[in-house]
């Protein structure tokens, strides 16, 4: 089996990866904590305990996934095992960052050559973690994911139990992008890569959040939840955070450069394919 990757932080996204990548692929996931390693086995994924060394067996990956965050002392992966990934010759490095790091413009519309100014200390977090790997010399792709939702990640669950908000912010909209949409984006760019290339991973509709809630208690059978002005909202400051800034991301570069067809272009087909696997 020649087709190995090593994915740092195997987690949501990194699972569904493996899942499309199939049985052919050998996989090594890390994980922090020892009571998923079982989980990980039983899914076909050879577990890593995080600062354990990489065996011998993949240390010549050939594909590397990146989806471990910054922390405050910058990009762990890097910390950890810069200097075994030094020693290494992979064909494809991923990077999974987030649109975040291109900050606030007022609505406009931002693609992947657009300046990155982040006004959050996680974006500006990001934007430092990925000039950390693009510092080193492998075959870098950055991938700037929008909001994430799929199986067991929607707004279903809230709706249902009553905690759902439809939040109203002037003008606010958020980009998004289901992660099967993901999977198939990383597995085109494994194909054909392109060292030194950023792509924006979502869909085709950025969306006011509060339309989306509204669609899912639709599907649902279920009263649309109230509307809450912004300035009232008791949000988390990480959730008030992402109010704070407003741009629309295009996605042009992952149908021309990888010839993907998004399978879920807006919220609405994504929604709708949740509630069916219900």
């Amino acid at each position: 089996m020649d087709k190995k990757l090593i994915s740092f932080g195997h987690g949501y996204t990194a699972r569904e990866l493996a899942r499309r990548l199939g049985p052919e692929w050998a996989i090594l996931g890390t994980t922090r904590n020892a009571d998923k390693a079982g989980a990980l086995r039983a899914e076909g994924i050879t577990p890593l305990l995080w600062k354990d060394p990489i065996p011998t067996e993949f240390a010549s990956a050939s594909h590397i996934l990146v989806s471990a965050g910054p922390d405050e002392n910058g990009d762990p992966v890097l910390a950890e095992y810069g200097a075994a990934l030094a020693r290494m010759t992979p064909e494809w490095v991923g990077y999974l960052s987030t649109t975040g790091v291109y900050g606030d413009h007022g609505g406009e519309w931002v693609n992947e050559n657009t300046p990155l100014t982040p006004s959050t200390k996680r974006g500006k977090a990001r934007v430092a973690a990925e000039a950390a790997w693009q510092d080193t010399n492998l075959p870098l792709h950055i991938f700037r994911l929008a909001g994430i939702y799929g199986p067991g990640r929607g707004p279903f669950a809230k709706v249902r139990n009553g905690t759902a908000r439809r939040i109203i912010k002037e003008g606010q909209v958020f980009s998004r992008t289901h992660v099967e949409d993901i999977a198939q984006v990383l597995h085109a760019s494994m194909h054909a890569p392109n060292p030194g290339t950023a792509y924006n991973v979502c869909d085709d509709d950025p969306a006011p959040p509060q339309d989306v809630i509204a669609y899912a208690a639709k599907l649902l059978g279920l009263p649309i939840p109230p509307e809450v002005p912004f300035g009232q909202a008791e949000l988390s400051p990480m959730a008030r955070s992402f109010y704070a800034e407003f741009k629309r991301v295009r996605n042009d570069r992952i149908k021309e450069d990888l010839a993907v067809s998004l399978r879920y272009p807006t919220y609405r087909e994504g929604l709708n394919a949740l509630i069916a696997l219900e």
